[in-house]
């Protein structure tokens, strides 16, 4: 692939998870409610709607796929960048004000016209690439050995930080933080729970440090800010793949041959550790998620790599 040339089948691939998104419109998931005895329409149930906490469907897979797809695309936008003379400095201006600007449109969002009050959250998809999208680009930037190497920094330490996390104790309240008491998921798997982690903890003290109309709780749905750590991961795997496609020599078959091979190690890292390291938890964007979902993202890539690209 030419220094110069669109990748095609990347624009293919965004165009069928903005359908994927879309579908929640066609009504399959209340179609679904119609018919609770019927295995089929549940399963299509289950794929279109995001799972309550651990596991994975196809509906969970469209934000890690935006996010692997901005990872992709910075090396081909910083290439066009540096042939057209832009510098360092240029391009890191540019990052930062793709980053805030991305940050504060997330925050107008999740505000809406309804709120009297600026909702300062950091949840939603907009914000969590903004957050990570000045580390990307200089990482990027960097060479791939770079995006690797901190790849498997951030998935060690974040599984650290949260495995440290103490447990609720026996008389722990969990009506003061918005929970309940079976949120608390079983064995050392507790310290990747829904509202009770070292996230949700640091939630509810950032977030109070910024005005709100009521003290910050819990987010009902248990997504945190400091996602957007983990999520860095994602987009360098992007990142690294957009490197791959762009500068190896391989032919194009060899490059689809090599993607499914580095998706099939991931899926299977990601499973075993979510059975003995980490729950496959999308909320949280746990390690084992970060492999797992990423697997998947870069079969359904490759897919169209290879239909779009070669055939």
């Amino acid at each position: 692939m030419q220094p110069n040339q669109r990748l095609v089948s990347l624009d293919a691939f965004r165009g069928f998870v903005m359908l994927l998104m879309a579908s929640s419109g066609l009504g399959l998931a209340q179609m679904a409610g119609l018919y609770p005895d019927s295995w089929w329409w549940q399963q299509i149930k289950y794929q279109v709607s995001h799972v309550p906490w651990t596991g994975c469907s196809l509906w969970d897979l469209i934000q890690p796929s935006f996010m692997f797809m901005v990872g992709i695309a910075v090396p081909l936008s910083v290439t066009r960048r540096k042939e057209a003379g832009q510098g360092i400095i240029g391009l890191t201006w540019h990052s930062l004000m793709r980053a805030l600007s991305l940050v504060l449109l997330a925050v107008l969002l999740s505000t809406g016209s309804k709120e009297k009050q600026t909702l300062w959250i950091f949840t939603n998809v907009l914000a969590q690439i903004g957050l990570g999208y000045v580390f990307l680009s200089i990482l990027a930037r960097l060479g791939w050995e770079y995006c690797v190497a901190v790849m498997v920094m951030i998935l060690g330490g974040y599984w650290f930080w949260f495995f440290q996390h103490p447990l609720p104790a026996e008389a722990f309240d969990y009506g003061a933080i918005g929970a309940v008491k079976e949120d608390l998921l079983p064995g050392f798997f507790g310290h990747w729970s829904k509202g009770l982690n070292a996230a949700a903890d640091f939630d509810r003290w950032l977030l109070n440090l910024l005005p709100h109309a009521q003290p910050f709780i819990t987010n009902a749905n248990g997504y945190t800010t400091l996602n957007f750590i983990p999520a860095l991961a994602t987009m360098l795997g992007g990142a690294v793949t957009g490197n791959f496609l762009l500068n190896s020599p391989r032919s194009q078959l060899q490059k689809c041959g090599m993607l499914l091979v580095v998706a099939a190690v991931a899926l299977l890292v990601g499973t075993v550790v979510g059975f003995v390291g980490c729950p496959i938890v999308k909320r949280i964007w746990t390690p084992s998620w970060v492999l797992f979902s990423g697997g998947l993202v870069l079969v359904m890539l490759t897919g169209f790599y290879w239909l779009i690209e070669i055939v």
